[in-house]
């Protein structure tokens, strides 16, 4: 694992995929986002709230998609390049290879006991679903969490009132940091959860337990239960926050500090990285502050930085400590890495001798080496972002069998 090439509290103002590019692999334990939906919307902040200005739109199309993504999903992926192919719409399928390049990167920067809880709605959860069983493996996939949230009462002509988004939580390896939380509850509350409390001897409280050494019944008091704490399960009942909540900015998907508490309290510990690739409004920014977790976060809009300022500025305190960055980070867990030149005839031999673009086989001259992913988008001259092409293909790069 390595350090992280970035000082705590910086957030960049840039698409998050080349700043995870740059980022050095394996030194974030917990990434949290909450990118678009792929709601065919738009969405803007209202004029004088603590947000005006935010706005982005929520539709895709084939012209989204940069054909860099595509051809190194195709060679380098197959099974996650399957997943956009079963895409039933190209705007689905636009969106699908925005996330999955990004995805790549994020498992990529993820410790061995790092998690992943990506945010979504019905809209695309079943496929996100399926790029994250391609990207970090089935068998790393923790729990469907669903956040319930009421304030809705009205009936509708042809579906039941939508009331919850889906969070979905991965491990980066079986060793995934899972912290055991709860929530207090009363001693009623459990009495009516549990209809076999028994009173011992001694005017004690128990019910029987499975779990204790062997695997053999245990009698656990209910007084011990109590003081641990109510055990959360899939369902989160959080509420949305409503237009007079003090934490609301007035950013158009902005989620509340409750939530992102709980997950930053399951998967990470005190002095833990935790990545916002996604940050808008800085819930997770000052969640994490809070909690006393190191943090980045990336976000296209510069006004990102005044909201993290203004957030932790308001709630802790702090003053000028936020480090603004426009520019890419470069990975310094590599070493000194030769020149992509040096690389040639290893390349050639993998290749064997046709070129990455056409397949078409030439002689070692007629060939020459090219980044997979450009230095200026956060690419290394590490021989697997390296390639060679010919020179046909090397002026006409990125016309992958994305059509198909």
């Amino acid at each position: 694992m390595a350090a992280p090439n970035w000082k705590n509290r910086t957030v960049w103002t840039a698409d998050c995929l080349g700043v995870l590019r740059g980022m050095n692999s394996e030194s974030v334990d917990l990434i949290y986002l909450d990118p678009p939906f792929n709601s065919k919307a738009d969405y803007a902040a209202p004029i004088g709230s603590e947000a005006a200005g935010a706005h982005f739109k929520d539709r895709w199309s084939l012209s989204d998609v940069d054909a860099e993504w595509i051809n190194l999903i195709e060679r380098r992926h197959p099974a996650l390049h399957r997943v956009l192919l079963a895409a039933m719409t190209d705007s689905d399928k636009s969106y699908l290879a925005y996330m999955a390049a990004r995805l790549l990167e994020m498992h990529r920067v993820l410790k061995p006991t790092g998690a992943i809880y990506l945010h979504c709605d019905p809209t695309m959860s079943h496929y996100l679903k399926l790029l994250m069983d391609a990207v970090f493996g089935g068998s790393n996939f923790r729990n469907e969490l669903i956040w319930h949230y009421g304030q809705r009462t009205a009936f509708l002509a042809r579906s039941f009132a939508r009331k919850h988004d889906v969070v979905l939580f991965y491990g980066r390896s079986p060793s995934a940091t899972v912290n055991r939380v709860s929530e207090p509850w009363t001693k009623e509350e459990f009495m009516a959860h549990r209809h076999d409390v028994k009173e011992g001897a001694d005017g004690e409280l128990y019910v029987w337990s499975d779990g204790g050494p062997g695997g053999e019944r245990y009698r656990r008091d209910v007084t011990d239960i109590l003081a641990a704490g109510k055990p959360f399960d899939t369902v989160w009942q959080i509420p949305i926050l409503n237009a007079a909540s003090k934490e609301r900015t007035g950013y158009p998907t902005q989620k509340p500090l409750a939530l992102l508490d709980r997950i930053i309290r399951a998967s990470s510990n005190p002095g833990d990285v935790v990545l916002d690739p996604f940050c808008g409004c800085a819930t997770t920014m000052v969640a994490a502050e809070t909690l006393g977790r190191e943090w980045a976060g990336i976000d296209l809009s510069p006004l990102a930085v005044e909201l993290v300022s203004d957030r932790l500025r308001d709630q802790h305190g702090m003053f000028g400590q936020i480090a603004a960055r426009p520019a890419l980070p470069r990975r310094t867990d590599l070493g000194k890495l030769p020149a992509p030149r040096t690389h040639r005839k290893a390349l050639y031999g993998e290749q064997g001798g046709h070129c990455a673009g056409c397949a078409e086989h030439f002689l070692p001259r007629h060939l020459e080496v090219d980044h997979i992913i450009a230095r200026a988008a956060g690419g290394t001259d590490h021989p697997e972002n390296l390639q060679l092409l010919c020179g046909a293909c090397n002026r006409v790069k990125g016309t992958g069998a994305w059509s198909t």
